[in-house]
């Protein structure tokens, strides 16, 4: 095809080849294709949500781009019906109708032509006609076709309230054929059940379909969702009252008094609960989730606590290997039925854990070894030499409940339960683990309180250490081995407030630049190129963590670049854009939510193997050995693990880690326990890149308190019971870390 002639026209309508580029703000550059035209490049933010294989009207400026060429600046963007036969062929082979490949495509349009679409939508059944289609093939595609069209109505609907139509695909699959309904009906519907709708999204569409600004309906909505981002951001299980009264004002900008009565109404349909501060005067408010699971827990904690242990009590051999706090960590676990075993780095939390499980076992008893994550339990395991699974794992073995009691052959009747990592359990997680334990059983909690809390709401491991009646030890002693460790020392350092020893030494190394794109790069250049070459070990045994997601230093950018690294486009190979990441065989990818449906959890680390746009089917095989399914419409559940979080690294290790310290965003992530946390997931060496006074910022910087009331609900229901009753171990609280 020759170029066009100049001036390029204004408005064209092309069929998009390939995506090239999606910005996490919806900008996207295209490839495209058009009769008469050599093919170009489109580009903005008007292209959001647009796939392969669609048929675009676009208006715009062209300009030339140095590494594009000819390129349409796009300002108006309006799908069309492909109406050729070669964009009718690029349409239906494109994968956007499931079932429908570039053969079976070429096929169907070879048989019908420009009719091909009409035949689909008004005379299906004359698919048949075509060779290797049969009554249920027929059934998929005009299934599909359906969908399909009705996905891109509701693009349009989207579009019309001014909200990204990448949202229209979620939004049919929660609701199907009542999505438009739903919509312009009862858009407050949508927060909580679509993901990546919260309430300005729902709210704009409300207030534009003449929703008035002093709804009841719209302040109920604003209150929930400020319960709910102040669980799903910062982990908090309520907000007093006051907090919230100011939080929905500012948000929804009508009077306390008006969000005050909306409250009340609330807590009469039993959608949250406003209580007595546990902090002192005043009232806090709760979701009706995290207040039911607090309340359980208390209940689950109380009764196991009580309960008289089934455990046979003999003196257990001595370990001359262990140490003074060891040995009382053994007797604490073999006498209690609930206890905390904490300490830092170096200080024999696993192997404590290894004499705790052995001394069961040799007294006849049973024993189960558990984490909340896939690498966690496998790291548990190489280090006590003993089985251990992953606590979702654990629950899913519990056998039904019959006549009030549980089948013997469960992993949670074990006589011990252990949960290493125990920082990692959220309020969720760690109700459903003691509904799941019998009472009489004995449950070990261990992990290192001066780690982050659970990327969930609570703070369970931290609230059981404020109860003075659960008894606790923490290991102190830094043994020989350990005490060699450039990481050891530096986190200990770190923990105590102080700045490790820099550059660094033994494992623990600190490189200083100051531009944010520069240590970007180099943190690129130390994973990709550096460490592997001059530790002569592939490339995957180093992880790149970041204290942020957003930035030229976050987990998306920085991810970017790694996937393009390492595993770059190739030509004629599969791949798919969902939103603004592009998956292909063979990236790193990671699950953001529990999908207890596919048995795989937050934090759990996989491997795409298969991807066919033609299923729309993307397959991923996770570290564990199990494969999964994911439909094209379920990608946002995942996210590249090529640059992750601090917070979804905890309990996992990692031989190299390396790591910018930047003061983007303010530096809000910058706090003591992030960086003590992410010092302490390297086995080998940690390598930190950024400034100085990004450091020292985080090693100074306390965090937040996060809002639950665990800890009084536990202190007061322990503290009914008689003064000799209470299992205290004598040896203090655990103290509070930044």
């Amino acid at each position: 095809m020759t170029a066009p002639a100049k001036p390029y026209p204004t408005e064209v309508e092309a069929s998009v080849e390939q995506l090239v580029y999606v910005r996490e703000d919806e900008y996207t550059v295209a490839r495209m294709s058009a009769d008469g035209l050599a093919a170009f490049v489109a580009s903005g933010r008007a292209l959001a949500g647009v796939q392969p294989g669609e048929t675009l009207r676009l208006a715009g400026e062209w300009d030339e781009h140095p590494r594009h060429g000819s390129r349409l600046v796009v300002e108006r963007c309006e799908r069309v019906v492909p109406s050729t036969v070669r964009a009718i062929t690029l349409y239906l082979g494109s994968g956007l109708i499931r079932g429908i490949g570039p053969r079976l495509a070429y096929a169907i349009v070879s048989h019908f032509g420009e009719r091909t679409l009409t035949v689909i939508d008004a005379e299906p059944e004359r698919l048949r006609e075509v060779i290797n289609i049969g009554a249920v093939r027929q059934e998929q595609i005009v299934q599909a076709w359906a969908e399909q069209k009705e996905i891109a109505a509701l693009m349009v609907v989207l579009q019309g309230f001014g909200i990204s139509p990448l949202l229209a695909a979620k939004i049919y699959q929660v609701y199907g054929n009542d999505s438009r309904d739903v919509l312009t009906g009862d858009p407050y519907r949508l927060i909580g059940q679509v993901r990546g709708i919260a309430f300005h999204t729902a709210d704009r569409i409300a207030l534009r379909s003449g929703v008035p600004e002093n709804s009841p309906q719209r302040i109920k909505a604003a209150i929930v969702d400020r319960l709910e981002t102040a669980a799903a951001r910062d982990g908090h299980c309520f907000l007093p009252l006051p907090a919230l009264l100011v939080a929905t004002a500012t948000l929804v900008e009508q009077e306390e008094e008006l969000i005050r009565s909306a409250v009340d109404g609330l807590v009469a349909e039993r959608r949250i609960v406003v209580e007595a501060s546990s902090a002192g005067p005043g009232q806090v408010a709760y979701s009706k989730e995290q207040h039911g699971r607090e309340v359980t827990l208390t209940a689950h904690l109380d009764r196991l606590w009580r309960a008289r242990s089934t455990l046979p009590m003999r003196a257990f051999a001595e370990d001359e290997g262990l140490h003074e706090d060891q040995r009382v960590a053994v007797n604490l676990a073999l006498t209690s039925t609930v206890c905390v075993l904490t300490g830092g780095p170096g200080c024999g939390k696993s192997h404590t854990v290894k004499v705790i499980a052995a001394t069961v076992r040799a007294m006849g008893g049973t024993v189960t070894l558990t984490a909340p994550t896939g690498k966690a339990a496998k790291r548990l395991s190489e280090l006590t030499g003993l089985p251990a699974m992953t606590v979702h794992r654990m629950l899913a073995q519990q056998p039904e409940r019959e006549e009030g009691t549980l089948f013997q052959q469960s992993p949670a009747q074990a006589d011990l339960i252990v949960v290493d990592e125990a920082s990692m359990l959220d309020l969720q997680l760690a109700t459903r683990l003691t509904a799941a334990i019998p009472a009489g059983s004995h449950l070990l909690l261990v992990g290192d309180s001066d780690q982050l809390p659970s990327i969930g709401p609570g703070s369970v491991l931290a609230d059981l250490l404020r109860v003075e009646e659960v008894p606790r030890i923490r290991l102190t002693h830094i043994f020989r081995q350990a005490q060699d460790s450039g990481i050891v020392q530096a986190a200990h350092r770190i923990r105590t407030g102080e700045l490790p020893a820099l550059p660094g030494r033994g494992g623990f190394w600190f490189e200083e630049l100051d531009d944010p794109d520069q240590v970007a790069e180099r943190v690129v250049h130390l994973a990709t190129e550096a460490i592997p070459r001059k530790q002569n070990i592939g490339r995957d045994q180093v992880q790149v963590l970041s204290p942020m997601r957003k930035g030229a230093t976050g987990t998306a950018e920085l991810g970017r670049r790694l996937q393009e690294r390492l595993n770059p486009a190739r030509e004629g190979a599969a791949e798919h854009w969902s939103g603004p990441s592009v998956f292909r065989v063979g990236d790193r990818v990671m699950p953001i939510r529990n999908n207890y449906d596919k048995g795989v959890f937050n934090g759990q680390t996989a491997t795409v193997t298969a991807l066919s746009p033609q299923e729309r089917l993307m397959e991923i095989r996770t570290d564990d050995g199990v494969s999964v399914e994911y439909a094209f419409g379920e990608l946002d559940e995942l996210t590249h693990a090529y640059a992750i979080s601090v917070h979804r690294s905890q309990g996992s290790e990692y031989p190299f880690v390396v790591a910018p310290i930047v003061a983007e965003a303010g530096g809000v992530m910058l706090r003591r326990r992030l960086l003590y946390t992410l010092v302490t997931r390297a086995k080998s060496w940690v390598v930190l890149v950024g400034q100085r006074e990004a450091l020292e910022q985080a090693v100074h910087q306390l965090g937040y308190r996060r809002n639950t009331g665990l800890a009084l609900r536990l202190a007061l229901s322990l503290g009914g019971a008689p003064a000799t009753a209470r299992k205290t171990a004598g040896l203090g609280s655990e103290p509070v870390g930044g």
